[in-house]
C-alpha cells in the first residue's frame, strides 16, 4: 500500500469523512467559501484514499457508508476543482539523425530533435519543454546569470525542471513584460518560477515588451533601472528565448494583441518570417525594416550573439521558416525542436 494514509488507524480524520459529507453534500453553488473549503478537504481525503492508499471504490464506499456512484462523483469533482491533477509523462524520443543534419549544416553548438509524429501540438511542446529542461539542466551551474524571453515552449520548458542540485544562479527578463492574459508564459513569471527552482535570484524588467512609438522607447531606455537590466542581460551566459512566427495559426505577439490579424500578411509581405524576443527578420536573419521593430522595449539580435549559449525552443511546420531565419541569422546556437520542424527546415534550405 502507497503513501502515508492508514486505513486502520483509530480516530484517523478519513475515518469521520462520513458525517462531514452529511454536511456538505448540497448544491456547491450554495455553498459558501468556508464550506467549500471544507468540501475541498474532504475531497482531498476521498483522492487520498483511491490514488494513494490505493483502496477499489467499492471498498471506500463501504468505509464512509456512502455509495459507491457518490465515490465516483467525488472523485471527478476532485479533478473538476483542480484537488487532483493527473500528469501523463509520455517516453519522449530523439531523432538522432536529424540532430545531426541539422547541426552540420547550421554549424550549431547542440541539437536535440523530438520525435513527436502523431502527437498533438500541446503534447509536442510539452516534449520540446522537458527536452529543452534537461539540457538547461546540464549546462547550469552556480553563479551563471539567464536570460529568458517568453513563450508557451518556455513556459513548458520551466515546468519540466528537475534540478537535481539547487545553486544561485540569477534570471534576468531581456525583453519586457508582454502583459498577457496568461501570465505564466510572461517574462516575469517565468523568471521568477527559473529562479526560485534553482533558490537563485530573479531580476524584473519593468517595461512592456512594445510600446506605441519610438520615441516612448527612448524614453524609457534613459530610465536607470531599464539601461541596468538590459545590460545585466546582455552580459548573460546563457539565453532562453522561443522563436515566432507571423503565421496567424501560432503567433504568440497575435494572441497577445500586440499584433492584428490585418497587420500579420503586411509583415509577411515585407519578408518577415519569423521573430527572436520579438525582433522581426526575414527568410536569411536579417533585422526587418518594420516600424514594429523600433517599438520593442528588449535586447537587440546582435546582443544574443555575444552570448556564449542562445537556446531556441520552437516545432510543428508552422515555424520552420522562423527557425530557418534565426538559424542562418544565428540568433540561436542551440535548438530544440521536433521533426515535423526539422524536416520542413532541412528542405527549405536546399529550396531557398
Amino acid at each position: 500500500m502507497r503513501g502515508t494514509f492508514d486505513p486502520g488507524c483509530p480516530g484517523c480524520p478519513l475515518l469521520k469523512i462520513s458525517r462531514r459529507l452529511e454536511g456538505i453534500w448540497g448544491l456547491p453553488n450554495k455553498l459558501g467559501m468556508d464550506d467549500m473549503a471544507e468540501r475541498k478537504e474532504v475531497l482531498a481525503q476521498v483522492a487520498s484514499m483511491y490514488y494513494e492508499a490505493d483502496l477499489m471504490q467499492g471498498e471506500i464506499a463501504k468505509r464512509l457508508d456512502i455509495s459507491p456512484s457518490t465515490v465516483s462523483r467525488l472523485l471527478q469533482e476532485a479533478r473538476d476543482v483542480g484537488v487532483v491533477e493527473i500528469t501523463i509523462h509520455y517516453p519522449w524520443k530523439s531523432s538522432t539523425e536529424l540532430e545531426e543534419q541539422i547541426a552540420n549544416r547550421f554549424d550549431l553548438r547542440h541539437v536535440k530533435v523530438l520525435s513527436s509524429r502523431g502527437q498533438p501540438y500541446t503534447k509536442m511542446l510539452q516534449g520540446l519543454g522537458v527536452l529543452a529542461a534537461r539540457y538547461l539542466e546540464s549546462i547550469l551551474s552556480a553563479g551563471m546569470t539567464l536570460g529568458i524571453s517568453w513563450g508557451t515552449a518556455l513556459h513548458c520548458t520551466v515546468k519540466a525542471l528537475r534540478p537535481a542540485r539547487r545553486f544561485p544562479i540569477m534570471v534576468v527578463q531581456m525583453i519586457g513584460a508582454v502583459g498577457t492574459s496568461d501570465p505564466m508564459i510572461d517574462g516575469p513569471d517565468l523568471a521568477r518560477q527559473l529562479a526560485n527552482l534553482y533558490e537563485g535570484e530573479y531580476r524584473y524588467l519593468y517595461a512592456p515588451l512594445i510600446v506605441a512609438d519610438p520615441h516612448a522607447k527612448e524614453v524609457l531606455l534613459q530610465q536607470d533601472q531599464i539601461r541596468q537590466m538590459l545590460e545585466v542581460a546582455r552580459q548573460a551566459d546563457v539565453a532562453l528565448v522561443g522563436i515566432g512566427s507571423p503565421l496567424p495559426e501560432v503567433s504568440s505577439l497575435l494572441r497577445a494583441g500586440y499584433l492584428t490579424r490585418e497587420m500579420l500578411p503586411q509583415l509577411q509581405k515585407r519578408g518577415v518570417v519569423g521573430d527572436v524576443c520579438a525582433r522581426h527578420y526575414d527568410i536569411h536573419g536579417q533585422i526587418a525594416d518594420i516600424e514594429l521593430n523600433q517599438r520593442v522595449v528588449g535586447i537587440e539580435l546582435e546582443d544574443l550573439h555575444h552570448i556564449e549559449q542562445v537556446i531556441g525552443v520552437a516545432g510543428g511546420a508552422a515555424k520552420a521558416e522562423a527557425i530557418l531565419g534565426a538559424l542562418r541569422g544565428h540568433h540561436v546556437n542551440i535548438l530544440i525542436t521536433d521533426d515535423t520542424a526539422a524536416e520542413k527546415l532541412l528542405a527549405l534550405a536546399e529550396e531557398q
